[in-house]
């Protein structure tokens, strides 16, 4: 399993505006072989921004990075640019694969 996360800080202001790009923006996810799943988490205020993650689960690292080079990739992040003004600086990403899982065992 490979998780990939961005963590935005956004300008508390425009938090709400934030939110509404990410829910209505095509993310393509479901076109590509290894996506297992996606979350935007939000996360602290810290005076004038709020922290958020995007957040993905791959089966793989050569999934996320064959997506990074899809036809998908590119319509998902076709307008990322003009939501600058939302952020206080750039996004910052971080890659995990993982060393341990578990897991919920089924109600019984």
């Amino acid at each position: 399993m490979f998780v990939a996360m961005n963590r935005f800080k956004v300008f508390a202001a425009e938090a709400e505006a934030f939110e509404t790009v990410w829910r209505e923006r095509d993310r393509h996810l479901d076109e590509v072989p290894g996506f297992v799943e996606f979350h935007l988490l939000r996360g602290a205020a810290d005076g004038d921004t709020v922290l958020y993650a995007s957040h993905t689960i791959w089966r793989s690292r050569d999934d996320f990075e064959a997506w990074t080079r899809s036809d998908a990739f590119r319509k998902a992040h076709r307008n990322a640019g003009q939501n600058k003004p939302l952020y206080a600086g750039h996004p910052q990403f971080e890659g995990f694969e993982a060393v341990i899982e578990e897991r919920a065992a089924a109600a019984a």
